[in-house]
């Protein structure tokens, strides 16, 4: 019974028809998206150092020491240390054995390069989460292609079942004229390669059914049995600016941020430092307790002037910039040059649709006359198979146009990060 009810589930499992919008979903929560978003929580706990990098260090610490000789436990005055020396009761602070439990801090007033840092790391979230959304356009754009190729080889398989129905009717007439002599049997042999030849193409389009499958598979972690009905609502919406280009700019952006970055590291920089300790000893004189208290603050100015590494950090990263704005206006040659293709073939494509409609009812019409004078043998075998695989193949030419409609306006939408969840239902 148990094994009984795992079927079912499985079997409830593979014919629940699944939608876009499911798909999309489980697109956002796979390990595809996933890795984007860390990779934005990444760039965010860098921005976060950046930033703690202006706080305050405190430490508590306590230490133990041995020395070889007597050492002092805090500085003593001279005057102090005269009137000790004379009066050996007092416990002199030196010892060769020293606890000190004390406090600690550090805090910089002015390092200008840390701000700028803070700053780029910001830049850097930004052009990440740009990335994010832009993969995930792609990705789901790679989803409707996918749904829609596969809506193609499902049409495809339906003209390849009305041929093969067809055939098989003309099948049943030939055999009779076969047996009656009226036709040569070369000419069913003829019919049953033609039959075979449908049998070979549903086979392929099986295979291609299941690449397409395991794309959108890898990508949402769904198996599809089955193609989504979907259409097109509305097109892409154009603007002014390539919106996909927005991560690379903010990218350029960061890179101006890490050369302005690497020029103030050569300036100076102010830091506030200061501690408090308690030390704990006994005296060497009389090996009486000893208590001591020590603290101090000050300021350091820090102002570099030799430091070869500061300017190979520099001259690195004017490279990077360097190639940042080659790959910036390559991307963006590239993109313009992509839109107008695009836009072009749109409309070539479209026109093609209409023409392909009309070649399929003029194949139509064709192939009835060809059954016919093929029944009244007028006209080969050969000649009425090519009727046949003319309907098919302007059939397969009007889905191929279809899909690549499709592929086209996605490719657009994601171009110019368009939502394509409110372009295709």
């Amino acid at each position: 019974m148990f094994k009984i009810g795992l079927m079912i589930l499985f079997l409830q499992w593979i014919v629940y028809a699944h939608t876009l919008p499911e798909l999309f979903q489980a697109l956002k929560h796979h390990s595809q998206t996933e890795v984007d978003d860390l990779l934005i929580q990444q760039a965010k706990a860098s921005e976060n150092m950046a930033v703690s990098q202006l706080y305050p260090k405190i430490n508590i610490f306590a230490k133990y020491d041995h020395y070889t000789t007597p050492t002092g436990i805090v500085p003593v005055p001279p005057n102090n240390l005269l009137s000790m020396v004379k009066d050996t009761s007092v416990a002199q602070p030196f010892s060769q054995d020293i606890l000190r439990e004390g406090i600690s801090f550090n805090m910089p007033l002015f390092i200008k390069s840390i701000f700028t840092m803070a700053k780029k790391a910001k830049i850097m979230e930004e052009s990440l989460n740009l990335k994010r959304n832009i993969n995930l356009l792609k990705n789901e754009a790679l989803i409707v292609v996918s749904n829609e190729n596969l809506l193609a080889l499902e049409a495809f398989q339906k003209s390849l079942d009305l041929k093969e129905a067809s055939l098989l009717e003309t099948k049943k007439t030939l055999q009779m004229k076969v047996n009656n002599g009226r036709a040569p049997a070369s000419a069913l042999y003829k019919l049953n390669d033609g039959l075979n030849q449908i049998k070979i193409a549903k086979n392929n389009t099986m295979l291609q059914k299941s690449k397409i499958t395991s794309v959108i598979y890898a990508l949402t972690g769904i198996y599809l049995t089955s193609a989504i009905d979907m259409n097109l609502t509305k097109g892409v919406t154009k603007k002014v600016f390539l919106a996909s280009l927005e991560p690379l700019r903010k990218k350029l952006l960061a890179d101006k941020l890490e050369t302005k970055m690497q020029k103030e590291k050569f300036y100076p920089t102010v830091s506030i430092h200061g501690s408090y300790s308690v030390a704990q000893a006994k005296a060497y004189n009389n090996d009486n307790h000893v208590n001591e208290e020590y603290g101090n603050i000050g300021v350091v100015v820090n102002i570099p002037i030799v430091n070869m590494s500061m300017y190979s950090q520099l001259d690195l990263s004017k490279v990077k910039l360097k190639v940042s704005k080659k790959t910036f206006q390559k991307m963006k040659d590239e993109l313009q040059a992509q839109v107008k293709m695009l836009e072009d073939s749109l409309g070539i494509v479209n026109n093609s649709i209409v023409l392909y409609k009309q070649n399929i009812e003029d194949k139509k019409q064709l192939l009835k006359i060809a059954k016919l004078n093929y029944k009244n043998t007028r006209i080969s075998t050969e000649e009425y198979l090519r009727y046949e695989d003319d309907v098919v193949f302007a059939k397969a030419q009007l889905y191929k146009a279809k899909a690549n409609i499709v592929q086209i306006t996605m490719q657009l939408a994601v171009i110019y990060a368009n939502n394509i969840e409110e372009i295709v239902q």
